[in-house]
């Protein structure tokens, strides 16, 4: 098979987009709380196109024919594992598992909660805790408590699928941090910088909403959200794969505006 050329799982073509760019990990305030973080040079988002519609029922197929295409294997980022340096993926995958990451929350008003329950003070400052540990992470407050610890009071404050959004995944990340993060005490940069990401990445699915607006229906609202999902549906298992669960997060994103052939 010719590089380039779409093969065997579906058809389906895809095309390295490295002019699409995310501002959000780049501004200086980002680049300052990630390095305070301990996650500078350990976050990338990559944008792949691919040229035909997304079909949730075939989602297996559609990932294995992401890993196997030729313009993928040279250009999909890693973060090893070993090494702690970017490498990229060099093979085809063999065996792939395709979680579906739904990003539905569209307000950061999701996290009004963590003031209603007694998490953040109304000031802004995060309540602490006794000191304790759940590996590898050191818990020192109550944000960190309801993140991680199953067994705590506050943990229930996020259901499962609350905790399955990409807009909480994203949140999670940043509060926990890298191998030698250092905490915040106020929940507003957590906030901010998720916002930031979450409003970067999913941009174009809010245009494309806004363009099909006047001639859309209900129906369509609902694919175009199962379809944004498709954006992050590599998270969670090339995290797993870096068996580096927390410590860094790896976003596929997919340009859904183009659906048409290339």
């Amino acid at each position: 098979m010719a590089a380039g050329e779409p093969g065997d799982l579906g058809g389906y073509y895809f095309r390295f987009l490295p002019q699409k760019t995310f501002q959000c990990l780049s501004t200086p305030e980002t680049t300052s709380r990630l390095r305070q973080w301990s996650m500078l040079g350990r976050v990338a988002a990559q944008a792949f196109g691919f040229d035909q519609t997304f079909q949730a029922y075939r989602k297996d197929d559609f990932v294995m024919a992401f890993f196997k295409d030729p313009n993928v294997i040279p250009n999909l980022k890693l973060l090893s594992d070993s090494s702690g340096q970017w490498t990229t993926l060099g093979t085809e995958v063999k065996k792939i598992e395709a979680i579906n990451v739904p990003c539905t929350q569209l307000s950061m008003s999701f996290f009004n909660r963590l003031h209603d329950e007694d998490i953040v003070r109304d000031n802004g400052h995060i309540v602490k805790c006794l000191d304790s540990f759940c590996d590898p992470f050191p818990i020192s407050d109550e944000l960190r408590k309801m993140l991680l610890v199953e067994d705590s009071e506050k943990y229930e404050v996020f259901s499962r699928p609350d905790r399955e959004e990409f807009l909480f995944c994203l949140f999670k990340h940043l509060c926990l941090g890298g191998a030698l993060c250092q905490y915040e005490d106020v929940l507003h940069p957590y906030l901010e910088t998720t916002k930031l990401l979450y409003k970067d990445l999913v941009r174009m699915v809010l245009a494309c909403a806004t363009l099909r607006q006047r001639v859309t229906n209900r129906h369509f609202l609902t694919s175009l959200w199962i379809r944004s999902s498709v954006m992050f549906m590599f998270y969670t298992t090339l995290t797993v794969w870096g068996k580096c669960l927390n410590r860094f997060f790896q976003v596929i994103y997919f340009d859904i505006v183009l659906f048409t052939n290339f």
